[in-house]
């Protein structure tokens, strides 16, 4: 069954990203916003004391690292939270940014006692575990940024991009236009693991065979060795590297030497990865990512608005926002979340395009198939407009 996305219903941020505001960063938490503040008005009421307007305003827990090896990517999301609200002009949202750098439990607990009662984050899956008792015990659900589908479940919803998603599309794409004999270069550990098995399940729906594969160490230069074998052994039309883009680009350079016509997959971690671009190697490689027909405008105005490029993965912050604000039209004030609505809508549009949740939380997006060409990324296969049921 094909279950066809109603446009009219979406949520729409390309145009919202457009409009002017204010700049408003974040605090290193907690730290609060709502509307553009007025002139002459401090941006945030104060980080220890909370506005008492639970009845006007719903408040929301935005949990992710301000401090450490990804606070900057923390700052980002938050920055990109907070722009939402400003676009949009919402009054009906207090989002309030609490810290999950050193204690995650701490940070939910807190977000808890304050009112909260919708958590979006944490960032990694691996945060999910400290957060969930607090926020289960409260009936307070999660929207994490996370992309491990198996931490979904039990009103965890998980909106990361699915490096599943990204392989069984880039598969059947490959499969249509010729691939049959696949292999497969993987780093050690769970990513490599689940790309692994996310290939096997494809090939399965889509056909063809897996006739090698081989691992390596990331972090140095195995990949050119793992590549090697892989090239020796040969018998294979198609290779996932499953890979960001340096150390793809130094497989598919060892995998090419001496050989023409090997197709080359990537995963999702090539979206946005302007170097690819610069590679020879890369090209006429593809890949399935979110499309960046929106990015880019929102990526213009967050520039604006903060004084620096937003990262990839800002975006979820920008899109978790809509999406709240989509679901609150019959949200009243002081209530639960009316966390049924995640799985009832149709969909919901945003910078990274059309998304929905399964019946088990997982985020489903509309991907479009991109080829690395001479210094531009072209959409080979574009986003479809419905999802197989």
């Amino acid at each position: 069954m094909r279950k066809l996305f109603n446009r009219r219903n979406f949520v729409i941020a390309g145009s919202a990203a457009v409009l002017a505001g204010c700049q408003v960063v974040p605090k290193t938490g907690p730290s609060t916003s709502g509307p553009a503040p007025s002139a002459g008005t401090p941006s945030e009421p104060s980080a220890s004391v909370l506005p008492t307007d639970q009845q006007a305003r719903h408040r929301v827990a935005l949990l992710v690292p301000m401090t450490g090896d990804n606070g900057a990517v923390g700052q980002s999301i938050a920055n990109a939270a907070n722009m939402a609200i400003l676009d949009t002009n919402a009054s009906n949202l207090r989002i309030t940014t609490y810290d999950t750098s050193t204690n995650p439990a701490g940070a939910a607990a807190r977000a808890i006692a304050d009112g909260n009662k919708l958590i979006l984050g944490p960032l990694t899956a691996a945060n999910i575990p400290a957060i969930v008792p607090q926020a289960r015990s409260a009936d307070v659900p999660i929207i994490s940024f996370s992309n491990d589908s198996t931490a979904a479940g039990n009103n965890v919803f998980v909106m990361g991009h699915i490096p599943e998603q990204s392989i069984a599309r880039s598969v059947s794409y490959a499969r249509s236009n010729g691939s049959s004999r696949f292999a497969a270069l993987l780093p050690n550990g769970e990513y490599g693991q689940r790309s692994l098995n996310a290939l096997s399940v494809a090939l399965r729906e889509y056909g063809g065979s897996l006739v090698s594969s081989e691992r390596y160490s990331r972090g140095n230069t195995s990949i050119l060795s793992a590549a090697q074998r892989l090239r020796t052994r040969g018998g294979y039309d198609t290779v996932l590297i499953a890979d960001g883009a340096r150390l793809a680009a130094m497989g598919a350079g060892e995998l090419r030497k001496g050989r023409t016509g090997t197709r080359i997959l990537g995963t999702e971690l090539w979206g946005g990865e302007g170097s690819l671009l610069r590679s020879s190697e890369m090209r006429g490689a593809i890949f399935s990512a979110v499309s960046d027909n929106r990015f880019g405008r929102y990526s213009s105005s967050y520039e604006k608005r903060f004084g620096a490029k937003p990262y990839r993965i800002s975006s979820l912050g920008y899109d978790a926002v809509l999406l709240t604000l989509r679901i609150s039209s019959n949200w009243r004030g002081g209530r639960k979340f009316p966390v049924k609505r995640m799985r009832e809508e149709t969909g919901f549009l945003g910078v990274d395009g059309a998304f929905r949740f399964n019946r088990e939380g997982v985020v489903q997006r509309a991907l479009a198939v991109v080829e690395v060409n001479d210094g531009a990324f072209i959409t080979v296969d574009q986003a479809p407009a419905n999802f197989d049921e």
